[in-house]
Parts: C-alpha cells; sequence; structure tokens
C-alpha cells in the first residue's frame, strides 16, 4: 500500500462506524489490482510473454498450482494491465531484461466457469479476441475457426488468451482449448490456468509457471493488505491474521474467506472489532477441504437458490428427499421437489455438497443419504443475499 492510499484511508469521512468498509477487498472471489506475494512468479509470466510486446506470439504455456494458490489473481491483474497498455499506444512494458515500445499482440481472459458447453467456451473466446459480434448459434467449430483465421489474418492482428479454470468438475480440459485455438496457432497463442500436474494433459507444453502453496508470512501479507481496505482502521489484530494464516495451511482462498466471514459476524453482532470468538466462527464457516466460492457463485441462479435455502437448514435429520419438500415448501422457488432433488444429488456429485448418512428418528432401514455444504457458508450468504436479495 503506498501513502497516497494511507492518506486516503485515513481522511474518508462517510466510513461512519462501520466495521466493514468493502466486502469486495475482503471476498476471495474478487481479486485486486496489485496481488501481493508473487513478484518472482509475475517476472516468469513477463519473461514468458515478452514477444508478444512486440506482436510476436510467445509459445503456448500452463499456469499450474492448487486452489488458493493465487493463479487467477496473479493472471487476471497481469492481463488487465496488459489489455490497458496495449491499448494505449503511447505506453510501454517493463520485463525484467528491458522495456519494450508498446507495438503488441492484444491480451484477453476467458474464465472457463462461465461457458456452460464446448460451443459456449470457443464463442468465448473468440469473442474476448475479436471486436466484431460472433455468432451465438447456427454454426459449428469450423466456421469459428474460419471466422478467426480471417478476421486477424486481414488486420495481421495476434493475441495471446488467457484461460481460467480449466479442468475443474463443471469446466473442461485443457485438451478443449488446444483443439480449437491450435488450428489457428500463428494468430492466437494461449496461457491455460488449472490445477493438475502439467504431465496430466496430453497436450504439448513448452512453457509451465508452478505457483506453490503461500508461505505463512506471505498469507499473513495478503490478509494484512485486504483488511486495511476492507475493514475499519485496526479492526483486526495481527495476531488474529497470523492464527488465520497458520490455520489456512497456504490457501488464500480459505484465509480470505475465514477473515470474511469473521467479519460478517462481527458486524451482525454490531462490534466494532474482529476478536477471536468471530475469526473461531469465521473458520469454521469454510469447511476443509473447501469448494472455491467463485465456482458456486458461477452456477446457475436457481441452484444457487437452492443452495441458499439449504444454509438455512438443519439437515441433520433430514434426508435428501425431505430437504427437497422442506425448500419447495417454506421457499418461492418455480421448481418441483423431484428437480430440486436432482440438483441437490448432483451438487453432492461435483464436491459443492458432501453427501453423508443422516441422523434417523427410528431405527428401521437404511439411514438415508443427507447433505451439507462443502463451499464457505458466510462468504455465499453474503454475496447471494447482496446480489439477488434474500
Amino acid at each position: 500500500m503506498n501513502i497516497e492510499e494511507r492518506v486516503a484511508r485515513r481522511r474518508r469521512s462517510d466510513d461512519g462506524p462501520r466495521l466493514i468498509r468493502s466486502y469486495d477487498a475482503l471476498s476471495p472471489a474478487a481479486h485486486v489490482r496489485d496481488p501481493d506475494g508473487r513478484g518472482s512468479r509475475l517476472e516468469q509470466l513477463l519473461d514468458h510473454l515478452e514477444p508478444a510486446f512486440g506482436g510476436a506470439l510467445p509459445p503456448n504455456a500452463y499456469v499450474w498450482g492448487p486452489k488458493g494458490s493465487g493463479k487467477s489473481a496473479l493472471v487476471t491483474a497481469l492481463f488487465s494491465e496488459l489489455d490497458r497498455v496495449g491499448r494505449d499506444t503511447r505506453s510501454s512494458i517493463h520485463t525484467s531484461t528491458r522495456v519494450e515500445d508498446a507495438g503488441m499482440a492484444e491480451f484477453a481472459y476467458v474464465d472457463a466457469r462461465d461457458t456452460r458447453s464446448e460451443f459456449g467456451l470457443q464463442h468465448a473466446l473468440l469473442d474476448a479476441v475479436l471486436d466484431e459480434r460472433v455468432p451465438k448459434q447456427g454454426v459449428g467449430s469450423d466456421h469459428l475457426v474460419g471466422l478467426l483465421n480471417e478476421r486477424l489474418a486481414r488486420t495481421g492482428r495476434t493475441a495471446v488468451v488467457a484461460v481460467d479454470h480449466l479442468g475443474e468438475r463443471e469446466t473442461f480440459p485443457l485438451a478443449t482449448v488446444e483443439s480449437f485455438l491450435g488450428r489457428v496457432p500463428d494468430s492466437v497463442a494461449w496461457l491455460a490456468i488449472g490445477r493438475d500436474p502439467p504431465e496430466e494433459y496430453d497436450v504439448g507444453i513448452e512453457t509451465t509457471v508452478h505457483l506453490p502453496v503461500y508461505q505463512r508470512y506471505a498469507l499473513v501479507d495478503i490478509l494484512t493488505s485486504r483488511a486495511s481496505r476492507g475493514l475499519a482502521h485496526q479492526a483486526v489484530s495481527h495476531e488474529e491474521l497470523r492464527r488465520i494464516a497458520t490455520w489456512a495451511e497456504g490457501d488464500a482462498h480459505d484465509a480470505l474467506a475465514a477473515l470474511f466471514g469473521a467479519a460478517v459476524r462481527a458486524s451482525e453482532a454490531g462490534e466494532r472489532t474482529v476478536e477471536a470468538a468471530t475469526v473461531d466462527a469465521g473458520m469454521e464457516a469454510v469447511p476443509r477441504p473447501s469448494v472455491a466460492i467463485g465456482r458456486v457463485l458461477a452456477l446457475p441462479e436457481n441452484r444457487q437458490r437452492v443452495l441458499r435455502r439449504l444454509l438455512d437448514l438443519d439437515t441433520t435429520d433430514r434426508s435428501i428427499g425431505a430437504t427437497a419438500e422442506t425448500i419447495i415448501r417454506e421457499d418461492s422457488l418455480d421448481l418441483s421437489a423431484a428437480t430440486v432433488k436432482r440438483f441437490l444429488y448432483e451438487l453432492a456429485e461435483t464436491g459443492v455438497l458432501h453427501r453423508t448418512r443422516a441422523e434417523r428418528t427410528d431405527s428401521l432401514g437404511r439411514p438415508p443419504s443427507r447433505v451439507e455444504p462443502r463451499f464457505p457458508t458466510l462468504v455465499f450468504r453474503q454475496v447471494f443475499d447482496a446480489t439477488y436479495g434474500r
């Protein structure tokens, strides 16, 4: 944080007594402009992308590492800046080796979580690269490839496309991107982001950048930076931030989710600071292992509504079928109990929910299955209610 920002934060007069100044600053689903703790990996990426600063294409690359290691934060921040610089012909970009004048390739970012089909992913890739409207129906993959080839060749443009969150339960593998963009190798290069080691893919990758889990001191720095932006001055102690970082074991997603949840609990209680008890509550609201909140927020609204209603229920002694019946009876969802039940099973299959045995009130037959959340519940509740209302 620079001096200008520190002074501005102290001079704010409209914050009043609020504990939480910005939910986005605390959210693990929101990425900041300047992510902390990944300077060396940033330099690796800049060195790899350097040919694009003069309009040439770098080799295809793969950024990988576990959940919460900062992959999305780093790539989204970098590509946002490169896109900004590329739009300004008077700008220049600094690498670890030299400064290039900006005669750059274009840079685009696509989140695979936002696509529901292979065609949807292909359309998103083209839409990110081309300025013209891309047909959404009535065309096949060959037509889209031809469209990309023709328009880029006509303008002499090149592009580097980052494709995030590949290989998750709801998204597609890296091979899907390669099979499409690999047909225009002279115009587009890809930078894939995922969790699986590169040897898991039967795709030629010339460059890999690995992001391991954060060291505790780096995670404390991230929490401190986010807290300074999102909470009132000195609202949480360094000791509590260290405790969260230790608990999170290098996972920035879970650490931020716990801090977010602790702040929500403290705010709901009318407290001005985040103390040990609310930190405990914030950590308890993040299951371990936990599904990334971004996966949950990328689900269709009807499934999110089912999950939101589920958070208000005690499912300890409820079967999945009984849970579905209760959700339909007590909420205004335009869905049948059978559909809600199917959603619950599907969400358990993808890991968003955890399926286990319900506690029976009788001793007859096999205990039925129940479900419980495997995502940060306080973060989801707050974001959902702010987006859709309760």
